[in-house]
């Protein structure tokens, strides 16, 4: 225990001083819930020891956390956590980042931007590029709904119709899933976050690609879990790296994205998807396919969830990417047994469905409309992502590939440029990049940053990107 929190907190001072460095220690050791409440803190020697100060250092950074009220001093016993804990922080599980390459704080600026501020790091599309007219009708169409749609709550496991609908939308890429195997939620994150409160406990080990979604990571931070990466290749994860994963850490669950990865934008190959779910049929490994991106592709790829069956792949899908954020709608498809235990979970955090996001969604899926609108997205993605590239390439960044769809390109930075300070100098001009070591479990990916080609039209992206790479 000792060492672990010297090792996690090392070169981390609350103010700079060492008294500052071992408060800092124990605070995130407390707001983690790693120390719970009542816990003995370790001896005033033992972690002097571990953290390499004096005795004197460690009495003082202690009787100051007592004065806080946050540990209390039993004379001739010790020191304890006091009885009541400060509300969780996910900013204080971890390593300590700055904010600009911290995945909460690239979130907080997209989401919070300004009409002057661009965001090429964001995750979604203009809102000019989702079909306002279609939604405004669906919209005019609910003011006619049935008073339960409009008032009452949802059933948990989603609108009949709905769920019909995406099971044979499933069907057409091979995924075997009836309707009673789908469960609608209100995004692909809730979707995730109930499937982690379902499937593992804190301390268990999951394996996420290295670099991910940043969001997984915030997520699995917060279910308090040991996160694993394994390196993403071209063709998807590095299975000889996947299957030594696999015996040292034995985690209990995978989540990945197979198509339009983010952020490489890579798809898996049938080969690797093959050797992947052998591997995990082998170590009892459980996988969540996210396929958020899937009405991206021009083609589909293969996916876990079809190769398998939903035996131990779940599927979930969403369609805040290509329809509209704000009217929440995700699902998830999975194996009967478990959609039983789901219902449970999502009455007992959420209790019924959104009727009025589902009728919704609806209304544009099922007249046509929607296949129109995502066959124009593919086309003017597929424009923008040639666009963007040259540009890129012109002030010396390199794609890691040419991706076969979707909205984002994963780029390198010239020798000696760390993206971190990239994004920081480049915010000055009211630009919000996306670094890579925000998805990067193993930080190795400085010279990385995301690009969403749907966001960078503007000239002044470019500008402020040359700008910051100069210094």
């Amino acid at each position: 225990m000792l060492d672990r929190i010297g090792r996690d907190d090392e070169g981390d001072g609350e103010d700079g001083t060492r008294v500052g460095r071992v408060m800092g220690a124990i605070r995130r050791r407390i707001g983690g819930r790693t120390l719970a409440p009542g816990a003995k803190l370790p001896s005033i020697r033992g972690f002097a020891k571990v953290m390499a100060v004096s005795t004197s250092t460690v009495v003082e950074a202690y009787d100051r956390l007592a004065a806080e009220g946050l540990i209390q001093s039993r004379p001739g016993s010790g020191f304890y956590v006091a009885g009541h804990l400060p509300p969780l922080s996910l900013a204080e599980i971890g390593p300590k980042l700055d904010r600009v390459v911290d995945p909460f704080w690239v979130s907080r600026q997209s989401l919070e931007a300004g009409a002057d501020t661009l965001t090429p790091g964001c995750g979604w599309l203009p809102a000019a590029w989702m079909p306002q007219d279609e939604l405004r009708r669906s919209l005019r169409q609910l003011t006619r709904a049935d008073d339960t749609v409009l008032a009452d709550y949802g059933t948990p496991l989603g609108l009949p119709p709905l769920r019909q609908l995406l099971s044979r939308r499933m069907a057409e890429r091979g995924i075997p899933a009836s309707p009673d195997q789908i469960m609608l939620t209100e995004s692909g994150t809730q979707a995730i976050d109930l499937l982690c409160r379902f499937l593992i406990e804190p301390g268990d080990t999951v394996l996420v690609d290295d670099p991910c979604y940043f969001n997984f990571l915030a997520l699995l931070r917060a279910h308090r879990v040991k996160v694993v990466g394994v390196p993403y290749t071209a063709t998807g994860p590095d299975i000889a790296l996947f299957a030594e994963a696999l015996t040292e850490h034995q985690p209990r669950l995978y989540i990945t994205n197979s198509a339009l990865h983010n952020p490489t934008g890579a798809t898996l190959s049938p080969a690797t998807a093959h050797r992947l779910l052998k591997l995990a049929e082998q170590s009892g490994l459980t996988i969540i396919e996210d396929d958020i991106f899937a009405d991206f592709e021009p083609e589909p790829a293969p996916r876990l969830s079809a190769f398998d069956g939903l035996d131990r792949v779940i599927h979930i899908g969403s369609f805040s990417k290509t329809l509209s954020a704000a009217a929440r709608c995700g699902f998830i498809a999975a194996r009967p047994d478990w959609i039983e235990g789901l219902i449970d979970l999502k009455i007992a955090t959420s209790f019924g469905g959104n009727p009025v996001s589902a009728e919704l969604v609806l209304n544009i899926l099922k007249d046509g409309t929607y296949r129109k609108h995502i066959a124009t997205l593919r086309d003017r993605l597929s424009r923008a992502t040639g666009e963007t590239n040259r540009k890129l390439q012109g002030l010396g960044l390199k794609p890691f590939l040419e991706p076969r769809g979707g909205m984002f390109l994963w780029c390198e930075l010239p020798d000696g440029l760390d993206a971190a300070d990239v994004a920081r100098r480049a915010l000055a001009d009211k630009i919000v990049l996306a670094p890579g070591n925000v998805f990067s479990v193993s930080q190795t990916a400085t010279r990385f940053l995301r690009f969403n080609v749907a966001q960078s039209s503007d000239p002044r992206v470019f500008a402020a990107v040359e700008r910051a790479m100069r210094g």
